[in-house]
């Protein structure tokens, strides 16, 4: 029996590069357009994007650039960044095949080591999770407000335990995990109303995808960053929202999970 495992890379703790969207990435660089590099992977034109927007919100640069209003859903480029990004992957693909033929000579793979080791393995369906930067850190009697910093510039806050600013080992300077649902995202029209949620981030609707009752409104906030709103169909009609519009995205503190 030959031992075979996919090689999948972590960012922050998150899976970042996996086979599938390094294939992605290649077949962008070939044809310049998301909509021929979906086709060709295969993947859904949707998937393609929820793969590159994944892979720049966890990156600490941008991997692909998107120009829209192109042909064919507007042209797309891989950066100078993402270039080195998918060589490097290459390299350690090829490293990682090396280390499973040897792994295969010295380890017994029929016993029920390997079966415990992949059930720890765990990948969160959280739709938002964002690279980000500890700013700060403010300790109250059970709770800290952790401050965090995107690529954009924009910020974000959290309130988690102090137990958990521990076991994560936050510290001001270091890079995070910002993780939230798409169904905790509440969206406003600029200037609309005052709120006191922390949280408010600012950017332009860059896809809507209605399905029945719920919509998908996808945010574009700056350095290839985006957000994920889930809201009901009813309120993107009362709002006006369409491509293009701009919005503040809103999140409870309380909403924003921390990983590293």
């Amino acid at each position: 029996m030959e031992l075979t495992s996919k090689l999948t890379l972590e960012m922050l703790g998150e899976p970042f590069l996996l086979e599938k969207r390094i294939a992605l990435l290649h077949a962008i660089e070939e044809h310049g357009s998301i909509l021929k590099a979906a086709k060709a992977v295969p993947m859904s034109y949707k998937s393609a994007w929820e793969a590159v927007d994944t892979m720049n919100n966890l990156s600490t640069q941008p991997i692909v650039k998107r120009e829209t209003g192109g042909k064919d859903g507007g042209g797309t480029t891989i950066t100078e960044y993402g270039r080195k990004l998918i060589q490097t992957y290459e390299i350690l693909r090829a490293e990682h095949a090396h280390f499973l033929q040897r792994l295969s000579k010295v380890t017994d793979i029929q016993s029920g080591e390997f079966k415990t080791i992949g059930r720890l393995a765990m990948q969160i369906s959280a739709r938002n999770q964002i690279q980000v930067i500890v700013e700060s850190i403010e300790f109250g009697a059970v709770n800290a407000q952790v401050g965090l910093r995107l690529k954009s510039g924009a910020r974000l806050v959290s309130v988690i335990t102090k137990q958990a600013v521990e076991n994560l080992g936050l510290a001001i300077g270091e890079d995070a995990t910002a993780i939230f649902k798409s169904s905790t995202v509440m969206l406003a029209l600029p200037g609309a109303l005052q709120l006191s949620a922390r949280n408010q981030i600012s950017g332009n609707i860059s896809h809507i995808s209605v399905a029945g009752v719920n919509t998908e409104v996808v945010i574009e906030i700056g350095e290839e960053d985006v957000l994920v709103a889930v809201i009901t169909t009813g309120a993107l009609k009362e709002l006006g929202l369409v491509e293009g519009s701009k919005v503040i995205a809103i999140v409870k503190s309380n909403d924003v999970m921390v990983g590293r």
